[in-house]
């Protein structure tokens, strides 16, 4: 009997270290899938963070915009320091100058003109930008019908 009671002991410890392995493979899994979880949450907020302070930078853009135009020999540099930082930023400027084909996607028509089919841009009013290459804000243009 007593050989019986040790196998029977011995099957009980073997069950209980079955038991224990499997629970720590089941805490392992769960940590590492709260690891993974805390990490996309960590980057969706860096994410966000980004979009919120390019949304706010976008007046500033225009009113650089505006200083380019009317100062252009002094202000020169700027303009192609001013392209890398936004190509860094994944902030492109939506294309809106006069001739492009309207595209109600990109562009917010808030004058036209003629009465043509097709449609053009015959003036940029605010430049327009994709973040990511989604659409952040349309161009607000004056359209022309050809």
């Amino acid at each position: 009997m007593k050989k019986e009671e040790k196998n029977i002991k011995k099957d009980e410890k073997d069950e209980k270290i079955a038991e224990l392995i499997a629970d720590l493979q089941r805490t392992r899994a769960d940590f590492e899938n709260y690891r993974k979880q805390v990490e996309a949450q960590k980057a969706a907020a860096m994410q966000t963070a980004i979009y919120a302070t390019v949304i706010k930078v976008l007046p500033l853009l225009d009113d650089i915009d505006r200083a380019l135009m009317t100062y252009e020999n002094e202000l020169g540099p700027l303009k192609g320091s001013l392209s890398k930082t936004l190509k860094e930023l994944s902030l492109e400027k939506i294309a809106s100058d006069e001739g492009v084909e309207f595209n109600p996607d990109l562009h917010d028509a808030v004058m036209v003109e003629g009465d043509g089919e097709k449609e053009v841009i015959a003036e940029t009013l605010r430049p327009g930008y994709r973040f990511d290459g989604e659409v952040l804000r349309p161009a607000m243009v004056k359209v022309k019908k050809i």
